[in-house]
């Protein structure tokens, strides 16, 4: 048994399922984008981890499991809150604890890197934090605004680049529809603009859902509709449209998306083009369930 205290639900990126979870704080610091419902449960109500609590974790498990742990998640939504000082301490304690590890990554609000300098983000990197995963959702200011996400395009913007300022690596999430009908097309032009600006490695789009109802988003944004399918291809074939991307690795393959889509950008961009083209000209050939209902 693992010798770390969790609390439930636990999240984490698909590319880590076989990572080490190690909580640094519970919940997110943020916590009000009227989309998400990841940390709304009362148990994780936003709380920073005790150092000590989260040293003695890494030192009992690599007491047990040191030399077999290849790859740490610090989680829970947003550990890049955490005081520079703190965040090496636990890099250091997992370098000391964990030998074997190769790969530090974490979730990361924009927000959090606004009250980090350049040499801070510089310090994360040289003591193992390898890659960033950056929830921007949207390029959109009057998107992020609707849906309360305490962000905007430039604070995103920065954050992107002091991370690649650093070396460090960042997986960008782009919520396919979250703009609804009224904000499609300038959600779909503003996120490319964001992407060209920044030129993350990874890019990855899912669809909104809500799976226990709409009631928190309207609440901010009343006006909000949802996209059918063929409009979720069409905004998605305008967003492929508008990338100029030149090394970014695309997947567009979580259990939400309606069209499984794989490649690098720019080097594929012209046939994911014709692929989403196609499903929109020919829908009856789409699959016509999301990945999670098809068992992928």
């Amino acid at each position: 048994m693992i010798p770390i205290r969790y609390v439930e639900p636990v999240f984490r990126p698909p590319s880590e399922a076989e990572s080490l979870i190690l909580p640094v704080t519970d919940g997110c610091s943020w916590n009000k984008c009227t989309y998400c419902e990841m940390y709304t449960a009362p148990q994780k109500q936003f709380k920073a981890r005790s150092e000590e609590e989260v040293l003695e974790s890494i030192r009992l498990t690599g007491l047990r499991y040191g030399d077999q742990v290849r790859r740490v998640f610090l989680a829970d939504g947003d550990a890049l809150v955490l005081p520079t000082r703190r965040l090496l301490n636990i890099l250091a304690a997992i370098q000391t604890h964990m030998p074997a590890v190769r790969r530090i990554s974490s979730y990361c609000l924009p927000r959090n890197l606004r009250k980090k300098s350049q040499e801070e983000i510089n310090q994360l990197a040289a003591a193992g934090l390898k890659m960033v995963y950056v929830g921007a959702e949207s390029g959109d200011d009057a998107v992020l605004a609707a849906v309360d996400k305490g962000e905007t395009y430039e604070t995103t913007r920065e954050a992107l680049d002091k991370l690649g300022n650093a070396g460090i690596t960042r997986s960008v999430m782009i919520l396919n529809g979250l703009g609804g009908k009224a904000l499609s097309a300038q959600h779909a032009d503003h996120s490319a603009r964001l992407l060209n600006a920044t030129q993350p490695e990874y890019l990855a789009t899912l669809v909104v859902s809500f799976p226990h109802g709409e009631q928190r988003l309207r609440a901010g944004f009343p006006g909000w509709e949802p996209l059918d399918q063929h409009e979720l291809f069409v905004e998605t074939e305008r967003f492929l449209s508008g990338l100029e991307l030149r090394r970014t690795v695309f997947r567009s393959d979580h259990a939400s998306n309606w069209l499984v889509l794989k490649g690098t950008l720019g080097a594929d961009k012209e046939r994911l083009l014709a692929q989403v083209r196609q499903a929109i000209a020919t829908p009856e050939q789409a699959q016509l369930r999301p990945a999670w209902a098809r068992g992928l």
